[in-house]
C-alpha cells in the first residue's frame, strides 16, 4: 500500500505573505527551501511513498516526481494544510514556533497523520523561559544556573517564541538590556533575557522514538553578532563533531536527559546548546520539528532518515489502531 505525505514549510509554502516580517521572512525563505527539499528528497526515496508538497512562487521547483500544491485563493495556510492532510496519510510540516504557529498547525492535521512531536511537546518548547525552567528543574543545565554568576559580562534579549536569531541582541551592560528589554515588550513584544553563556555554539540533531532519542549529529553553529549587538544566524556545520571528540558520550547522555524531560519529542528534533569551556553543555533552546541541521544529514550519515521516521511513525499508526480496537 503507498503511504501519501504531504510536506509543508511554512515560508517557502507561502506562509512568508502573512509572516507579518518581510525581512525575518526573506532572511529564513532559504533556510526553509533548502530543508523542504531535502525532506522531500529523502521522501521519494523511500517504496511504497507518494510524496506532495507546497510551493509558492519564489520557490516553485521541486525534486523530480514529486507534486507541487498550491494554497487557493485567500486560503489561509492553515485551512490549505487541513484539506491537504485529509487527502494525505501522513503530513510532515515546518513551521516556526512564532505566535504558536506550530503548534497551530499541529491541531489543524490531528494526531493522527502528525509526523512529528506532540502537541505538548510543541507547546512547552515554543516559549522559551518555560523551557528552560523545565528543563532546569530536571537537572539538565541552562543559562538560568548562570543569573548571578560574577563571569557574565554578556547578556542577550531575544523573543520568547523566536526562531532563527531574528530580533536576538546581544548586550555588554545589564542596563542597557532591560532598557531594550522594556522598550520592546512597550512596543508589544514577548521577549526573555538570559546571560550570554560563553563558548562553542552547538546543535544536536535526534531522531526520538517512543523509547529512545538517538544522538544523530553534532553540529557546530554558525553565530556572529554586529557592532550593534545583532546577532545573526549564518548557519550550521552538520555533524562537525566527531567521533573522536570526548564531549561525544556526555552530549549524547543530554540528548536522553532532555527527552526524558520532554516525552512527546518524536522524530526529528534539535537540541541548540553551548559548551561552556568551564561548566560544559548548557541548553539554550529545544525545536520540536526539523531544523536546518536535516539539510544534508541523510547523506552524511549513510542513511535515509525520512524512511525511519516514516517506519516508527507508521508502526505507532498500527499500535494505536490496536489500542483503539481493544477498547471498543
Amino acid at each position: 500500500m503507498t503511504t501519501r505525505v504531504f510536506v509543508y514549510e511554512y515560508l517557502s509554502g507561502g506562509g512568508w505573505s502573512d509572516y507579518g516580517d518581510d525581512a525575518a521572512a526573506d532572511e529564513l525563505l532559504p533556510l526553509g527551501l533548502s530543508m523542504r527539499d531535502a525532506m522531500v528528497a529523502d521522501l521519494m526515496r523511500v517504496a511504497d511513498c507518494s510524496v506532495s508538497a507546497a510551493v509558492c512562487e519564489p520557490g516553485n521547483t521541486l525534486p523530480a516526481r514529486a507534486m507541487p500544491l498550491r494554497s487557493r485563493t485567500n486560503e489561509s495556510a492553515f485551512d490549505f494544510v487541513a484539506r491537504q492532510s485529509a487527502l494525505h496519510d501522513l503530513v510532515w510540516l515546518v513551521a516556526p514556533e512564532t505566535d504558536g504557529l506550530l503548534a497551530r498547525f499541529q491541531r489543524a492535521v490531528g494526531n493522527a497523520r502528525w509526523l512529528g512531536c506532540s502537541a505538548e511537546a510543541i507547546e512547552l518548547t515554543a516559549g522559551k523561559k518555560a523551557t528552560l525552567a523545565h528543563l532546569a528543574a530536571h537537572g539538565v543545565q541552562t543559562p538560568l544556573a548562570f543569573a548571578d554568576a560574577p563571569e557574565i559580562r554578556r547578556w542577550v534579549v531575544k523573543p520568547d517564541d523566536g526562531a532563527g536569531g531574528v530580533a536576538t541582541h546581544v548586550h555588554t551592560r545589564h542596563a542597557d538590556a532591560l532598557e531594550d528589554q522594556a522598550l520592546r515588550t512597550q512596543a508589544g513584544a514577548t521577549l526573555t533575557l538570559e546571560p550570554w553563556i560563553e563558548g562553542e555554539a552547538l546543535s544536536l540533531s535526534l531522531l526520538c522514538t517512543e523509547q529512545n532519542a538517538e544522538m544523530l549529529s553534532i553540529n557546530r553553529q554558525c553565530i556572529s553578532i554586529d557592532a550593534h549587538g545583532r546577532l545573526s544566524f549564518d548557519g550550521v556545520s552538520v555533524d562537525a563533531v566527531g567521533p573522536g571528540d570526548a564531549r561525544r558520550q556526555s552530549l549524547a547522555a543530554l540528548a536522553m536527559q532532555v527527552a526524558r524531560a520532554i516525552p512527546g519529542l518524536r522524530g526529528f528534533a534539535g537540541i541548540d546548546l553551548v559548551w561552556n569551556p568551564q561548566r560544559g553543555p548548557v541548553v539554550i533552546e529545544v525545536n520540536p520539528r526539523v531544523t536546518c541541521a536535516y539539510v544534508g544529514l541523510s547523506a552524511t550519515l549513510g542513511r535515509n532518515l525520512a524512511a525511519e521516521l516514516l517506519a516508527d511513525r507508521l508502526r505507532g499508526g498500527v499500535h494505536e489502531r490496536e489500542l483503539a480496537r481493544a477498547d471498543a
